[in-house]
């Protein structure tokens, strides 16, 4: 089976990898962050006990920038910058509907500016050009996909959206003010663009089944991920008419040609970033190239 490897993308500067990293993420311009504490956060009487953090960022030219954020209240938190310069810092699972502290923007100085609730069991938050937050999630609350202003204001919602089986949202991809999503369970290539007056969503059917990333070239896509042994795998397909045809199955590899083990993903357009453990170093697989 043919191996693609992915090529090296960001690291972690060597000053701060004996810090604690909570999370990381790539973001929509493509600069790497790293949110990092002295040790992990710490349980308290309602929750979290609120920690101050750090996030390190790596621009695409390996520029770094240093962000302070006071006060996070996420034990398990996901990450992404606004257009702004600012950050948005999510707990992935929330007590219930009084948690109005479930997401928390912070301005470019880490100084928190506002907090909402989203809904429990966040598997994907990646914000767009447009500063509007996507959150995908995971079946224990299937409520699909939903789309957020950075003041909490519902922009868009899957519900009647017509996206079938849609119960996890395994892949999710922003890039522009659009998003890409692979949801369990009929697992189709979906496409959302809210500012789209006509068909703001279209949907095709696809084979692929138990991807967690997926990266949009014009009509070719590529699916990363699976069941078992199709962990690695890297699926290739063309969209033709109302579905996508498969094309070409491989694997995806670290730089080095070894399978990542554990990993994080970031789908973003035409690409898709993988961080494996210990969480230092982003790879890039590339479909335009």
């Amino acid at each position: 089976m043919q191996q693609t490897a992915l090529v090296p993308y960001a690291h972690l500067p060597q000053g701060h990898r004996k810090s604690h990293v909570l999370t990381s993420t790539v973001d929509v311009s493509g600069t790497a962050h790293w949110l990092l504490t002295e040790r992990a956060p710490q349980p308290g009487s309602g929750g979290v006990v609120p920690f101050d953090a750090l996030v390190v960022s790596v621009d695409p030219g390996g520029n770094v920038g240093l962000t302070e954020l006071s006060a996070v209240r996420a034990r398990w938190p996901h990450l992404d910058r606004l257009p702004d310069g600012g950050f948005v810092v999510a707990a992935a699972r929330a007590r219930g509907y009084e948690d109005a502290n479930q997401v928390q923007v912070f301005n470019v100085l880490g100084r928190e500016t506002s907090s909402f609730f989203v809904g429990d069991a966040i598997e994907h938050l990646l914000a767009d050009e447009a500063g509007r937050i996507w959150v995908g999630h995971f079946d224990e609350n299937p409520v699909g996909i939903r789309c957020w202003s950075a003041t909490g204001r519902l922009v868009w919602t899957s519900d009647d959206a017509g996206i079938p089986g849609l119960f996890d949202c395994y892949a999710l991809n922003v890039s522009g003010t659009a998003a890409w999503a692979c949801p369990y369970t009929d697992f189709p290539l979906v496409e959302i663009r809210p500012d789209r007056t006509n068909q703001p969503v279209r949907v095709w059917a696809n084979r692929v089944r138990g991807s967690h990333a997926v990266a949009v070239h014009g009509e070719r896509v590529a699916f990363y991920g699976g069941y078992g042994e199709e962990r690695d795998r890297l699926a290739h397909g063309e969209i033709i008419g109302t579905s996508v045809e498969s094309t070409d199955v491989g694997l995806l590899t670290l730089p080095d040609g070894l399978a990542p083990g554990r990993r994080r993903v970031v789908g973003r357009g035409n690409r898709i970033y993988v961080q494996a453990e210990p969480f230092t170093t982003w790879g890039v697989f590339d479909l335009s190239s």
